[in-house]
């Protein structure tokens, strides 16, 4: 990404910006499917369908009351994990990583 800001032809805006509001965007649209899934899991799972996943038992713990003690907690940071990787991939591809040219972290 170039340092100096250029015009461009869309009502004064730069190439700058034009970047970083396609990395928020994809900041964004990671963002809100993790935390869906996140809000699936916790919310869907642990409190709504209780009741009917609570009918299966693995090693006999009911698996609603799973979802609700682990289960959200276990996903949560899988979520994180995912976001970090996914993150870092998002700024390698700007050109915004915190690596340096021999590819280490800064």
């Amino acid at each position: 990404m170039a340092d100096a800001p250029h015009e461009s032809t869309s009502g004064g805006a730069t190439d700058q910006d034009d970047w970083r509001k396609r990395y928020w965007k994809k900041n964004l649209r990671l963002m809100v499917s993790l935390l869906a899934v996140w809000f699936v899991v916790s919310y869907g799972f642990g409190i709504l369908l209780i009741e009917p996943l609570n009918t299966i038992e693995i090693l006999g713990f009911p698996l609603g009351l799973w979802f609700a003690q682990q289960g959200s907690i276990i996903t949560f940071v899988i979520l994180i994990l995912i976001y970090a990787l996914r993150m870092d991939r998002i700024d390698d591809e700007f050109g915004v990583s915190e690596r340096g040219e021999d590819g280490e972290r800064r």
